[in-house]
């Protein structure tokens, strides 16, 4: 029988299970012993435990980047899930101990996620946008199709940073039919560079971590970096208005100063790639949240989102039950978004 896995587990439930040890932290309690802020993931997702009293070797023993078998009980603590630890120790040789075994990856291949893309590169009929895409994915290919969007929050999986940009075509598409008098080859192209920046910002996929470039640059300013450097390979002039208009898209992304932006949104598409990119990124932190969540309960509070949780309908419920038996002869279709 397969091992049960982290968010399967219900409050208040006994916990043992092996896991990632995805971020561990070092910290200091009120009483001044030291203390293990841990992150455990597996497939499913992750969740948070703290290793009290811990010892110098235990700090060394359990570091990030290494299986481990956990045993606890799943408890709320100011409405978040965490693990109450009971037992922790590391994988040995005949247990499950690939770290890239317990990681989640993104719904989609990505040999998929390339085609996709490769297609939408098609549209983007401005030579100048076109050649500099073209330029920079194929420099940072490999991790561009591997790495998480982020460290926590969104898109924190593998392959999560070409999902999210595949779901920010996919609506910038939706959005072009909608108002065809948007620059499309410009908007998509700023969707598929806006966050090429993290694959030097991030560690990678297994037990993501902020780069010594990340933590001093930022993502945004990484990226438009080599915007500007494959511009001048390319020998096109760094005042052209093309240039400057992609440059833009990178820069405004984020929407404001406080967030890390340098400018704001000063033309349209450079808005509606960053409404698209919020929109992406918050449908996302909702649905893993509600994912994990009792119909008829709040789930969560998201930092990311005010510290807001989300409620799930009990209408779920009723859904599921009705795909579950189906009517003879109805179509089932399976929506990818």
């Amino acid at each position: 029988m397969a091992e049960k896995l982290l968010n399967k587990y219900e409050n208040g439930e006994e916990m043992d299970l092996m896991a990632l040890l995805k971020n561990v932290d070092i910290r200091v309690a009120k009483n001044g012993k030291k203390y293990l802020n841990l992150t455990f993931e597996d497939s499913s997702g992750e969740i948070t435990g703290k290793f009290w009293d811990a010892s110098d070797e235990d700090a060394e023993r359990f570091q990030a980047g290494r299986v481990v078998r956990l045993a606890g009980k799943r408890e709320l603590y100011q409405g978040n899930p965490q693990v109450k630890i009971t037992g922790l120790r590391l994988a040995n040789a005949e247990e499950p101990h690939d770290p890239s075994d317990f990681t989640m990856h993104a719904p989609m291949k990505a040999a998929a996620m390339e085609e996709e893309i490769s297609q939408v590169i098609f549209e983007i009929t401005n030579q100048v946008w076109n050649r500099i895409v073209r330029q920079l994915l194929a420099k940072h290919r490999t991790a561009f199709f591997s790495y998480p969007a982020a460290k926590r929050n969104h898109h924190a999986f593998e392959g999560g940073l070409a999902y999210h940009t595949v779901s920010i075509l996919r609506l910038a598409h939706s959005v072009v039919a909608q108002y065809p008098t948007l620059n499309a080859p410009l908007l998509y192209a700023g969707a598929i560079l806006h966050d090429l920046g993290k694959v030097t910002e991030l560690s990678g996929p297994v037990s993501t971590q902020y780069t010594v470039e990340g933590n001093l640059l930022g993502h945004i300013s990484i990226v438009d970096g080599e915007i500007v450097t494959a511009a001048n390979d390319l020998k096109f002039d760094l005042g052209d208005e093309d240039v400057v208009l992609l440059r833009h898209m990178i820069l405004a992304h984020h929407g404001l100063l406080e967030y890390g932006s340098p400018v704001r949104p000063r033309v349209l598409e450079a808005e509606v790639l960053h409404q698209l990119d919020e929109m992406d990124a918050s449908i996302m932190m909702m649905t893993d949240a509600l994912d994990k969540t009792t119909p008829g309960a709040f789930g969560e509070r998201l930092f990311a989102m005010d510290g807001r949780s989300f409620y799930r309908p009990t209408f779920e419920t009723d859904d599921e039950d009705d795909d579950q038996h189906p009517e003879d002869g109805a179509n089932q279709t399976t929506l990818n978004l």
